[in-house]
């Protein structure tokens, strides 16, 4: 079965909606900090706690879509968010909410399947281009989620944007259950030799290691930036409601409709150079961030920049390893987004020290230095492998 345009935008609209459960709380720490009486700080745990329970289904449930029917799989794990979000909802401690945010995390990997199965219904030649499509649909979700939650959170607290969460996925379930197709995997081994192969793929794969290694600093500073925003735009000189602060997530979705464009690039002769046009931008951005003051321009702009910049990177490294093994396409994403993830929560937790250690300033600063390093981490491999070719 080949993908037409429709099944591409349904599978952008739904990758949207379901990721979008992860970044949710973020407008809400305020909110949450206030109902369960802990510092903003400690109630933005939330933030990391549910990034890291996506990189453990990205890890543990992802792999499985080369070894069983992914349609039913996708489904079985939609079920799953819509028990963790209601949990959410009824969560009469802070302990609870975070172990149903773990749950969240862990059962919003529904995008990594439905991504290595448009490309394995696509040809070659429209691969990138479908990724970027469907990662258009998916950034919008992150970046958009932000502002329905901080509005709805502002209006009827924060525990109704997760059961209105809820409610979205149980639509979902039914669409995607109507509408997807069924997509066969090709790996007939046990769950053992299937883990045990992500092993070899990182030994045998160079450009594995390298699009892993990038996105984790890549997503750091991105997590770093939207957790660690709302704290700054709360105090002074802003002083913003959680709705105010979510309605900066429209000005990142403006930078998401890059991602189409992206991913036509990434099906060029060496689309590696869309991820040093990225990580420059994302240093601009940082730069804007740091000289913002009082300037709310100067803080959309780094906004746009930074989404555009994380979308050069991403979209790229993500075409570049789904050409590398068709049969193994999700075993491969596996390891790609468990470790970008991983580098989400790290980022979320970084961001938040450094907050603590010397607020804004500090978190600019530390992620400058990030940046930094990846770009040195970018000019390593791409003089290794100009060596290999000489």
């Amino acid at each position: 079965m080949k993908l037409s345009r429709t099944d591409i935008l349904l599978m952008a609209f739904c990758t949207g909606l379901i990721v979008a459960n992860i970044y949710y709380c973020q407008p809400l720490v305020i909110l949450i900090a206030k109902e369960f009486h802990i510092s903003e700080s400690y109630a933005g745990r939330t933030t990391y706690l549910t990034q890291a329970g996506y990189a453990l289904g990205l890890f543990l449930l992802v792999p499985l879509g080369d070894m069983f029917e992914r349609r039913k799989q996708i489904l079985v794990i939609t079920m799953v968010a819509i028990a963790a979000l209601l949990l959410a909802y009824f969560a009469p401690s802070f302990l609870v909410l975070e172990i149903a945010c773990v749950f969240i995390g862990a059962s919003s990997i529904v995008p990594q399947l439905i991504l290595p199965m448009a490309a394995n219904l696509v040809s070659d030649e429209e691969r990138g281009h479908t990724v970027g499509i469907i990662m258009s649909g998916l950034l919008i979700g992150i970046l958009a989620s932000r502002a329905v939650s901080g509005a709805i959170g502002f209006v009827w607290g924060w525990r109704s944007m997760f059961l209105i969460a809820a409610v979205i996925c149980v639509f979902l379930l039914l669409l995607m259950g109507k509408r997807f197709p069924k997509s066969q995997p090709d790996f007939k081994g046990s769950y053992r030799q299937l883990m045990a192969s992500l092993l070899t793929y990182i030994k045998t794969q160079p450009v594995l290691r390298e699009t892993s290694i990038i996105n984790f600093l890549a997503f750091a500073t991105l997590s770093g930036f939207w957790t660690t925003m709302v704290l700054y735009l709360s105090g002074p000189p802003f002083n913003f409601q959680s709705m105010q602060v979510g309605l900066f997530g429209i000005a990142g979705a403006a930078g998401a409709m890059a991602a189409p464009l992206v991913g036509k690039f990434s099906d060029g002769r060496d689309p590696a150079k869309n991820i040093i046009i990225g990580l420059v931008m994302e240093l601009i951005s940082i730069a804007a961030f740091y000289f913002t003051g009082s300037h709310v321009y100067l803080f959309v702009i780094g906004i746009i920049l930074l989404d555009i910049g994380q979308q050069s990177i991403h979209v790229t490294n993500q075409t570049r390893i789904y050409a590398l093994v068709p049969e193994a396409r999700n075993r491969l994403n596996t390891v790609f987004m468990s470790v970008s993830f991983v580098g989400a929560s790290a980022g979320s937790a970084l961001g938040l020290w450094l907050w603590d250690l010397g607020h804004w300033p500090a978190f600019c600063i530390g992620s400058a230095l990030m940046i930094t390093a990846n770009i040195g981490i970018y000019f390593f491999y791409r003089g290794r492998q100009q060596r290999s070719l000489a």
